[in-house]
Order: C-alpha cells, then sequence, then structure tokens
C-alpha cells in the first residue's frame, strides 16, 4: 500500500466516522431550545401584564372622566385621580412596586358645549419594561417593551335631555276610593261606582281617592326629575287634564315647578266622563311644535344645554272613553278611542316615547294605552295606589337617566 493510498484511507475513515456529530448537534440545539422555553415563558408573561396594564389605564381614565363629569372636578384634580386610580389597580400585579410616573402620561381635552355644559376626553398611556429570564437573555435582550393606553369621554350635561308632556284623566271615576285608608279618625264619603251620583253617608275610615293617589304619583315623577336636574336646565313639562271635556293645559316650561302645580290643582272631587282625543293631540301638538320651520323643543335646548331632547307623553286613565266632544253615545265612545289611537301614531311616529298608564281602568281603557304604548314595556297597569305611584316613579327614572357617556 502506498503512502498516497493510506492517507486517502485515513481521510475516508474520518469523514465517515459519524460518532460526534450529536454532540456538535447537541451543543448547537441545547441552547436553542433554552432560549425558545424561556421565550415562551417571557410571552406568557408579557400577555398577562399587557392585560393588567390595559385594565389599570381604562379603569384610571373611567374614573377620571367620572370625575370631571360627576363630581365636577378639575382638570388637574381629575389627573392626580387617574394617577392614583392607576397605581392602585396595579397593587398585586407584576408591575407592583415599580415607580411608573415618568412612563405614564395622563391628557385631558376639554371642549366647552353650548350653555354650560361641558365635555372632557381622557386619554392615559403607559409603558412598562419587563425584565426577561435568563433563557431569553440567551438571545441577548434583556428587556421587553409592554405600550398600552385607554380613553373615556365624558360630558357634564344630562345624558338625555328631556320635554315631557302629562296627559291625565281627571273624570268623575277619579273621586272613587282606593284600597288605602287615608284616616281612621276623619269621616269622609267615600264614592265608589255603585253610589256614585248619590249621597253616600260620611263614614271611618276615610279611604284615599284616586285623584289623591294621582297627585302623589305625579310628585314622586317629579321628585326623581328634579334630583336629575336640580338647577332646571335639561327638563321640561307640561301637563293638559281631561274628563269629557279637556282643560287648559299648562305649556312647556323649564323644570317641574308648573306642571305640578297644575296637577295639584285639580279638583278633589273630580265630576265629569271621559273622551281623551283632544287633550292627547293637544300633548302631541306642543311637543312637536314648530316656529319658522324650526323645531320648538329642540331650539329651546338647543340655546340652554345644547342636547337633542327625548320627547316624552305619559298617558293616564282609570277608565274609558264615554264620549266624542261633549256627546255621550257608543258612537261617540268609538270615535274618542280611533281619534286617540291616531293621535299616538302621529306621536310614535315622530319620536316621541309613549307611556301609559291604566289605573284600575277597565278593559276597554286598558286595551287602548295598551295599543298606545311606544312598547310593551311602556305599559303600566295599576291595581292599586302603590302600583300607580311605582308606575310614575319608573317613568321618571327612565327619563332622568343622567350619567355620563364614557366609552374605552
Amino acid at each position: 500500500m502506498t503512502t498516497k493510498t493510506e492517507k486517502r484511507s485515513f481521510l475516508s475513515r474520518f469523514l465517515g466516522d459519524r460518532g460526534g456529530n450529536f454532540a456538535v448537534m447537541a451543543a448547537v440545539a441545547v441552547p436553542v431550545i433554552l432560549g425558545a422555553g424561556g421565550f415562551a415563558m417571557d410571552l406568557t408573561r408579557m400577555v398577562l401584564m399587557r392585560a393588567e396594564l390595559q385594565d389599570a389605564v381604562d379603569s384610571a381614565a373611567l374614573a377620571a372622566a367620572s370625575a370631571l363629569s360627576n363630581d365636577k372636578k378639575t382638570v388637574a384634580e381629575a389627573k392626580v385621580i387617574a394617577m392614583t386610580f392607576f397605581k392602585t389597580q396595579l397593587v398585586g400585579s407584576a408591575a407592583e412596586g415599580t415607580d411608573m410616573t415618568k412612563s405614564t402620561t395622563v391628557n385631558i381635552v376639554e371642549t366647552a358645549k353650548a350653555g354650560s355644559a361641558k365635555a372632557f376626553k381622557v386619554d392615559i398611556a403607559t409603558g412598562y419594561d419587563m425584565q426577561l429570564n435568563a433563557l431569553t437573555r440567551l438571545f441577548g435582550q434583556t428587556t421587553a417593551k409592554i405600550n398600552t393606553k385607554g380613553s373615556a369621554e365624558s360630558s357634564t350635561g344630562s345624558k338625555n335631555a328631556v320635554s315631557m308632556f302629562l296627559v291625565l284623566d281627571r273624570s268623575g271615576s277619579m273621586s272613587f276610593k282606593t284600597d288605602e285608608v287615608g284616616s281612621t279618625t276623619v269621616s269622609c264619603q267615600n264614592w265608589t261606582e255603585s253610589n256614585w251620583g248619590g249621597n253616600p253617608k260620611w263614614e271611618v275610615p276615610c279611604y284615599i281617592r284616586k285623584i289623591a293617589a294621582l297627585k302623589t304619583a305625579v310628585g314622586s315623577l317629579v321628585d326623581v326629575m328634579n334630583k336629575a336636574d336640580p338647577n332646571s336646565e335639561y327638563v321640561r313639562t307640561g301637563a293638559i287634564s281631561y274628563n269629557n271635556s279637556t282643560q287648559k293645559e299648562t305649556g312647556l316650561a323649564w323644570g317641574t315647578t308648573d306642571a305640578l302645580n297644575y296637577v295639584n290643582a285639580l279638583p278633589t272631587q273630580p265630576t265629569g266622563g271621559t273622551d281623551s282625543h283632544t287633550a292627547f293631540a293637544t300633548a302631541v301638538e306642543k311637543l312637536t311644535a314648530t316656529k319658522n320651520g324650526e323645531d320648538t323643543e329642540k331650539k329651546e335646548h338647543a340655546a340652554k344645554n345644547g342636547l337633542v331632547p327625548v320627547k316624552y307623553l305619559i298617558f293616564m286613565t282609570d277608565g274609558e272613553n264615554t264620549s266624542y266632544d261633549n256627546t255621550v253615545s257608543t258612537w261617540g265612545a268609538n270615535e274618542s278611542d280611533k281619534k286617540t289611537s291616531a293621535s299616538c301614531t302621529t306621536a310614535k311616529d315622530a319620536g316621541i316615547l309613549v307611556y301609559t298608564v291604566a289605573f284600575m281602568a277597565p278593559e276597554r281603557g286598558q286595551k287602548l294605552l295598551k295599543s298606545c304604548a311606544s312598547t310593551p314595556a311602556n305599559y303600566y297597569e295599576a291595581k292599586n295606589r302603590q302600583d300607580l305611584i311605582d308606575a310614575f316613579n319608573n317613568i321618571g327614572k327612565s327619563a332622568a337617566a343622567m350619567v355620563s357617556r364614557l366609552t374605552n
């Protein structure tokens, strides 16, 4: 064998020997595998950390926006509230104990609206340098930057400016007693359907009349509205009553004083039949009135609070229509129902929210009010005095919903 052949044989054997390949591959692969495992762990931490930071900035932004609108805080005070809230939200998180003051900014933009209203836009941004674990550092990176931001909006104006008209029954049956005792010492005539038109004896106990229950119910609604709008800046109310004829209304005015005084002045012992069509049509006319081509209510609110009002009509009866323009007949009763229903349609087509309350009313009266309400949820069937009060109170709460508009 020649020397050249021997060298070639040794080289071939060396290249063909695969005994050390695993060690070489392992030396290369192990750091990669460890680094990948470290990266996977850090990625999970990053996702959780970002979620915690997002919750913190969102909550802080909402807290600041709420403080500006509901608590009438200044912009400077709101910024302090936002930062304090942000830090509180991080308690228990991976960032707890880290001073993030320098990496967190709170920006609030205040915009003047019509009247005395203001709008606020709160933006919060933050960044956090998360330390990577030793395995991830094998790739040469020691930290990962996590950035998040949140925003919220609010306004000192109400969510819904309101124009509301009450259409109330003051027919003879409103003199009838309810199921609740008013006095056990003072006597009175407890009117009912069976003794109406007669001269019932004075007796004890004295029951509360339907008309008195109505006044209490309207008072309950007014209390809710006044708490929501103590300075009469967002609510306009009016009222009209009817029996077999229609009484002069009190027009829409700021606040609730005129409407409440109108209701409280209704007679303690009402008389007459029932014809709702003119009163209802008058309320619709007042709510949809225009002047020089402009919606009167929208114009009033635009000048006062810069908002577009939601229009409410509350229609209440304890009976059923019995006449039409002082003509008592079956034809008249049906005609009044027909015209009232037509006005209901007009109101709903005009965007008015129609609420109806049937107070111890017979089936035909209930049917009219059910069909007149904007939705089934807008119809209330009050079987007693407390039901009536609850109905008006609930309608008041719906109308007086004054909360900040907060959006992430």
